[in-house]
Formats: structure tokens, sequence, C-alpha cells
């Protein structure tokens, strides 16, 4: 309200000054009040600070029965150009351990684009997480930031990063969002936001790894190789839920048919809607797979030239490992959309299942929908998560802004840049595919391993095609050997599910100790 009233106040002496000097001469105070009313109008403007901001604040996380005392600063980090002109203000939140030395410091992003790392942060391995119970939506009488026995604190610092115009994260001077939203613009930005903390942290000797999420995985394709170009080189990069090339989702391409059918049987495994259930989700996998590299991927290929016969075959396979109908198969061409598998599988319920993961279950408003119009497993913890993290902020981390902290960037002025060049390209990529960019920084760095971990259930970033892209990087024998893969019964958010984060929790700490360790 104070900042209406000055900006009515304000505008209503200018409005008036013009008329009223005509009439006669005012006090000479007049202008000097007006200009006065018109700062205070500017000072109360929320604007993102150029001098970096930091609260830092103490805790203790026990984390397998010890405890680790730590230190968080949330904060900013200012970018500049070559020149040296800040260019963006990027929000993060760090957690060290008090005397962990020269120890490993993990730089966490969620993806979107577009997205805060909200959810990371509060849910995967800060020392605190948001309590859920998947697969169920989380009740606001239910909100409840609990301390975290699975954080990662105990292997390695944890810095998590906004994106630019997400969060707490904005443009500086006369930059706006539009110059930071592509896919090079976004991983320079970060690329400099890390060399940035790195640098003002004294950390250049420190083990570093990248640990994207979601977009956040092509995210980090990019970044690793422009660090690995700047002088930074990594130890290690976490891939959890990938997703590195665009391009196989464009229309006509069979791939995205392929990489989506194991998702599509875990799912009716999950659902119990297979003719005959097998015992192990791991076993009936390995069979999927063989069915989708072989007769399936073979059928696909043939297009509209498939016999009926051959066409009926592979139908009938598809039914066994999906549940779903022969007919309904046909009628698909064996090619079924997303949408379509997530309303066709549970249709007779009236139920959908969801995108992110397929575990979740909307209720539908059409039973004859051919996709659903939501996804419960995104609006499930969107408000839990929200809530937690803005009390958690100003209460616990000590950090007070009057900026509104945005749950994603995607306004109406988002437009992204899916445009990429990658090392060695010569023109740029029109759908981009950054694991040009990992492969060429495993190459350039053969020291540097990749993790990737997947959730069986994620239907968003399936992990067919992780394994998929991780077989076409081009890579020696050798190279390959720096590569391992972790699956988890979740979803695209695995740390959703209490179980799926302890498990991961132990892999990656296992793999810390060979990936980024001095």
């Amino acid at each position: 309200m104070r900042l209406a009233a000055l900006l009515l106040l304000a505008a209503s002496s200018l409005t008036l000054a013009a008329p009223t000097a005509a009439q006669e001469k005012r006090p000479d105070n007049a202008k000097s009040h007006k200009d006065a009313m018109i700062a205070e109008v500017d000072q109360a403007w929320v604007k993102p600070p150029v001098e970096e901001a930091s609260a830092v604040s103490k805790g203790t996380a026990t984390v397998r029965g010890v405890k680790i005392p730590y230190t968080a600063t949330a904060g900013t980090l200012t970018i500049r150009d070559d020149d040296g002109k800040p260019t963006a203000s990027l929000f993060y939140t760090a957690y060290t351990k008090d005397g962990g030395g020269n120890r490993p410091v993990s730089f966490f992003y969620n993806g979107g684009p577009g997205s805060p790392t909200v959810w990371l942060h509060m849910g995967s391995f800060a020392p605190v997480r948001v309590q859920t119970s998947d697969p169920v939506y989380v009740a606001p009488s239910q909100y409840a930031l609990r301390p975290n026995p699975d954080s990662l604190i105990d292997k390695t610092d944890l810095v998590f990063i906004d994106a630019i115009g997400a969060g707490w994260s904005r443009p500086l001077g006369d930059k706006a969002g539009k110059d930071f939203w592509g896919v090079d613009q976004d991983a320079d930005a970060f690329a400099r936001a890390i060399m940035r903390y790195v640098a003002k942290n004294n950390r250049w000797t420190s083990p570093k790894v990248l640990f994207g999420e979601s977009y956040g995985t092509l995210r980090s394709g990019a970044v690793g190789a422009l660090l690995e170009q700047r002088g930074m080189s990594l130890d290690g990069i976490v891939l959890l839920s990938t997703i590195l090339n665009y391009g196989v989702r464009q229309p006509g391409y069979d791939q995205n048919s392929m990489i989506l059918f194991p998702t599509y049987a875990a799912t009716a495994w999950y659902h119990n809607r297979l003719p005959e259930r097998p015992a192990s989700l791991e076993q009936f996998l390995d069979q999927v797979r063989a069915f989708v590299a072989g007769p399936y991927a073979s059928a696909l290929a043939k297009g509209d030239a498939i016999g009926p016969d051959e066409a009926r075959q592979v139908a009938e396979q598809m039914a066994k490992f999906t549940g779903l109908s022969v007919d309904y198969l046909l009628r698909a061409r064996l090619r079924v959309t997303l949408g379509h598998f997530q309303t066709e599988l549970l249709r007779d319920r009236g139920l959908a299942t969801g995108r992110l993961d397929t575990r979740y279950l909307l209720n539908v408003a059409d039973a004859n929908a051919d996709s659903p119009d939501d996804d419960p497993a995104n609006t499930a913890i969107t408000g839990a998560y929200i809530a937690s993290f803005q009390d958690y902020a100003a209460r616990t981390l000590g950090y007070k802004t009057d900026m509104p902290y945005k749950q994603s960037a995607r306004d109406s002025s988002f437009d992204w840049d899916w445009r990429h060049r990658a090392p060695g390209d010569r023109g740029p990529q029109p759908a981009p595919n950054t694991a040009v960019d990992l492969a060429f920084t495993m190459r350039t760095n053969p020291h540097m391993k990749v993790l990737f971990l997947n959730g069986y259930y994620d239907a968003a970033t399936p992990f067919y095609s992780t394994e998929y892209d991780a077989a076409h990087l081009g890579l020696t024998p050798e190279l390959r050997r720096n590569i391992a893969f972790k699956y988890y019964q979740s979803g695209h958010m695995v740390y959703l599910n209490p179980q799926a984060l302890t498990q991961m929790h132990d892999d990656l700490a296992a793999w810390y100790d060979t990936a980024a360790k001095r």
C-alpha cells in the first residue's frame, strides 16, 4: 500500500506541475519535494543486488549415525561478462562441512528449463528435506521439514543454484531474461556462476562435481564442456533423470516410441495390468529391452510397409508387456504416444497415470479423453515444497528479501532459444543434443566419471532413452568404463520415495569415494 500511494502521489505531482507553473511561480522546494517522492518510489522498488548478499547460519546433520557440523550460506552470486560488467545475480544456498578441508564441492540445479532449484534443495541431499510419502498428494496439514538422514553432506559440500528468472535469480542492469533464456546462454550463465563461487571461496583445488536433474542434465553436458574449455576440469558429473537429446522427440522419429516402451512396461507392472506379472521388475525389464532392440525396432523401421501378420505378432507381444489390447495397439500403428498411454492403461477405472511419475494417479473428468489434463506427480508436491522453502529460508537460513520467489521463469515473455552449438559444431543444432558436449568432455578429461541415476516410472525422461544416448557417445572401451548406471523404483524425482532416496545416497556415497577423492 505504501508503494502504491507513493506512485500515485508522484504521478499526480508530475501531472499538475505544468499547469500550476503557468498560473504562478511555485515555491523553490516544490521540485525538490517531487524529486524526493520519486526517489523514495525508486528505492522502494525491489531490485536484485549487484553487490553479493549472504546470510550465514550454522547447523548439524546426522548421517548414518555420524554428526556433521556445517555452515549454511544463502546468498547471491554476481556474474559478469568478459569486460567485468555485471549481468545477473544468481541465488544459491551452500552447505559446507565445518573443518572439512579440501573436500569435494558439488553444484546442484533443476531443469525446466526455467525452474528454480527448490526441488533438489528441499527434496534430495541437503541437511533438511520436505517430508513425503509417495505416491500421494501432500495435504497442507502435512507440510513438514525434517532433518535429512540421507544428506550428502557426509561426502561433499553442496551448492544449490537457481536459474536466472526463477527463484531469487534475476538479470542485472540492461540485461533481461531473454538474454539468458536459451541452451547456450543458460549454460554460459551457470558456468560463470560456478566459476564465481569457486573463485570467491578459493575452491580451485577441490574435487568438483556437477549434479543436474531433468533439463539440468542437458545443461550439465554443455556446462561441463564450457568449464573444461575455460580451464576448470571436473571430477564427475551426476545426471538424475536424464535428457541429453531433444532431436528424437520431433514428429516422425520412431526412436521416441522405442525409448518410452520400457517405461510403459514398468508402469503396467506396477499397476498390475499385465496378463502374467513376473515377480522381478528388473528381470522383466531385461526381456522388454531385448524386445525393443530386436523385433520392435525392426517393425518400426519398416513403417507403413510392415505386413499385417508381422504387425499383429508384434502387437501381441506389446500387449503382454503393457496390458494394452492388441486391437488398440494395431489402431495406434504400434506407436503409442505418452498421453494416450497415460489415459488408456487404467481407462476402465476412470484414472490416468502421471508423467513425471507414472505411479501417481489422476481422477479424470472425461473418461474418453485422449490425454490427461494435469500431471498428478507434479501438483501433489508443489505446495509443500514452495511453502517449506519460503519458511526455511526466512526462519533458519536468515535470508530475507522483498524480491518475489518465482516458482518458474515461464512468464508471458519466456521464449526459450533451443539452438545449441556443441564443441566442434560448424553450425548450431536446431534441437539440442549435449551428448556431443559430454562425449567431448570425457575424451578431453579421461579421468572424469559420469553417473546416471534413473527412475523406472519416469515417463518424462525415460531410462531407456538414457541408456540409448550413453551407448552412442562414440567412446573407447576405456572411457566407457567411466560411466555407471543406477536404477530406482521411483519416478522423475527419485527422492520423493524415501526408500529410494536412502538407496540413492548409498550409491552416491560409494561413487564419490572413487570419482571425487584426492
